[in-house]
């Protein structure tokens, strides 16, 4: 038996590292069409906003993952095409010569088309076999309401940000359980009132009124909504021990991208990925809710045919009783459907 129905996971998801140079620069090589590119520049000293462009949004409007600012426009080029994307300018957040550049790129369905699934019609661009979808609504004010994400099963992590207004944290939902904000180190709510839920076709706001959550009268809302796959995503808890030898999370597949961000306290988000650093254990991150770029081998793993193993005692991903939220992609799965198996890098 198969366990995955994806062979090649970078038709779906795909870490792709460029260089800027303060001119055209079209990065179109990557074997897929991304619809959401999540963009950071990677030097030292160069400290620069995180950048997401998507295709329900359209071309040049960007949010940053580490700051609460509104939609903005790109007075540059920053287009999302066949094959990858294509930029010109020196937009420094995305192209300015001397900086290298991690692009995090997810295919979903193109710009999307009208859901009515739940108590809003959303422009949803839904990708059923990945379970990953982007979803575009304006709120109608009231608490608890819904709206369709376009996936055929629960999405079990999902990210949710008011493009209108510049005062709103990003907040993003693990399962009915926790709520955490991506642009802050906070640890999670699991306040009920404060909670979305999610089921195999809507999800909802919680019941109580905040315009940050999805129910500000007139407000314009994206949510990037996923749903666990076998042998492609997954998505879970695990508990730190302490210890460099650390804790071993199983995925069920080789991981080609790892974001973890400790749930019980404060603590960044760490972005990891098989680009960056190339071998094991890893000595490249990034943090989602920050600009700079910190100290290289602050948080190493082993990324493993299976799943990964943590190498460090840092709090960021290892305090001894510490509880982590992870989300991970497949490079490769652990098998195919024609029976090959993947092997440790």
């Amino acid at each position: 038996m198969a366990y995955t129905t994806i062979n090649k996971s970078s038709d779906y998801f795909i870490t792709h590292l460029y260089s800027g140079n303060d001119s055209t620069n079209n990065q179109t090589s990557l074997g897929m069409t991304p619809d959401l590119v999540w963009v950071k520049s990677r030097n030292t000293g160069s400290p620069t906003q995180h950048y997401w462009v998507d295709k329900v949004r359209g071309d040049k409007k960007y949010i940053s993952s580490n700051a609460t600012t509104a939609e903005q426009t790109d007075s540059n080029t920053f287009d999302l095409v066949s094959g990858g994307f294509n930029l010109a300018g020196g937009n420094g957040w995305t192209n300015v010569s001397g900086r290298n550049y991690a692009s995090w790129n997810w295919k979903a369905n193109g710009q999307g088309s009208s859901n009515t699934e739940g108590d809003i019609t959303a422009t949803v661009s839904a990708n059923t076999t990945s379970g990953f979808s982007i979803i575009k609504f304006t709120s109608a004010g009231s608490v608890s309401q819904s709206y369709g994400h376009g996936l055929n099963g629960t999405p079990k992590l999902w990210i949710i940000k008011d493009t209108s207004q510049s005062s709103n944290n990003w907040q993003v939902y693990y399962k009915g359980t926790d709520r955490l904000k991506l642009d802050t180190d906070e640890g999670s709510s699991t306040t009920a009132s404060y909670l979305m839920s999610a089921n195999a076709t809507t999800i909802t706001t919680p019941s109580n009124a905040d315009s940050a959550w999805g129910n500000g009268n007139g407000i314009n809302y994206i949510t990037y909504a996923f749903q666990e796959i076998q042998g492609f995503s997954k998505i879970g808890k695990y508990t730190g021990n302490g210890n460099a030898d650390g804790s071993f999370i199983y995925t069920g597949f080789k991981p080609a991208y790892v974001l973890t961000k400790r749930s019980d306290t404060a603590e960044s988000w760490v972005i990891q990925d098989n680009k960056q650093s190339p071998y094991n254990p890893t000595h490249d991150f990034l943090l989602a809710d920050t600009t700079g770029v910190p100290t290289a081998g602050g948080t190493p793993i082993d990324i493993l045919s299976n799943g990964f193993k943590v190498r460090t005692t840092s709090v960021y991903s290892n305090a001894s009783g510490g509880t982590y939220i992870y989300m991970a992609f497949a490079s490769e799965p652990l098998v195919s459907s024609n029976g090959i198996p993947a092997v440790a890098r």
